[in-house]
């Protein structure tokens, strides 16, 4: 399927791997040049790297902390104009609701709700000029079901949701259509993180902790970054332009609900 993106240009944060490595990936495979953004320049330029051996795309890479104002600074100046925005940053430590103080909270909103609304101020504004855009916010199954362990992303994940939910139908008679994926577990490195705690509190190995958590989900298996970067192409695509301000569920069926 031609999404209709080819030689448009795009910033996605977080992108030297996991989900957010799988979302620049599409988006090149559709023919979309990249601004991509990570802290660690390595790992970014061998991204980059693949990219453009793989797909033929133009990739500029950034090493730059996303979340501070001086590294936004960077990467907004090294991505100029751009058509497509993913939001993307890690997630906060897991933690039990006794462990977080107040600058624990700040830190979890600066990373995964300002960030995020501090990019779309900078960059929407130029994609309702041009009369297209595409917004796509990567978030947390948790903000439709909360995880109690990981209380700071419930709570930040979910006020950049309220926000995109208001903002996202102010700017959609732009042409810029604002979305949010909420991926459930991967198989990332933060996947291997949480399951890494759980082994470790439950005595048990690290194989044995990624069986009990994939039984657990219907599909009977991790999601993958190609599939959750081929959900974030498409909400990018041509034909995403009447879906506006929902809030997409990629977990495997995990989550219990009707809607």
């Amino acid at each position: 399927m031609d999404l209709g993106i080819r030689g448009k240009r795009a910033l996605v944060c977080a992108s030297s791997k996991g989900l957010g490595r799988g979302c620049a990936m599409a988006l090149a495979e559709a023919g979309v040049d990249l601004v991509i953004n990570a802290r660690s320049e390595g790992p970014l330029e061998e991204t980059a790297q693949a990219i453009r051996e793989a797909h033929g795309v133009t990739v500029t890479a950034v090493a730059a902390d996303i979340t501070s104002e001086e590294g936004r600074a960077q990467v907004l100046k090294a991505a100029g104009a751009v058509d497509i925005l993913v939001n993307n940053a890690g997630g906060p430590p897991p933690g039990m609701w006794t462990d977080w103080e107040r600058d624990d909270f700040i830190k979890a909103l600066d990373a995964n709700m300002l960030t995020p609304i501090a990019l779309i101020k900078a960059l929407v504004p130029g994609m309702m000029e041009r009369g297209w855009g595409r917004v796509v916010n990567i978030t947390s199954q948790s903000v439709k079901s909360p995880i109690a362990v990981l209380g700071l992303s419930n709570s930040a994940r979910a006020g950049l949701t309220g926000y995109v939910a208001g903002t996202s139908r102010q700017v959609a008679g732009s042409g810029v259509v604002m979305n949010n994926l909420l991926p459930g577990i991967h198989a990332t490195d933060r996947a291997v993180s949480l399951d890494t705690g759980v082994a470790e509190k439950e005595g048990i190995t690290l194989q044995e902790a990624v069986t009990k958590r994939s039984a657990t989900i219907p599909a009977g298996r991790y999601g993958t970054p190609e599939e959750f970067g081929a959900t974030c192409a498409f909400l990018c695509s041509q034909y995403a332009g009447f879906i506006v301000g929902q809030n997409v569920l990629l977990d495997g069926g995990a989550t219990n609900a009707t809607l």
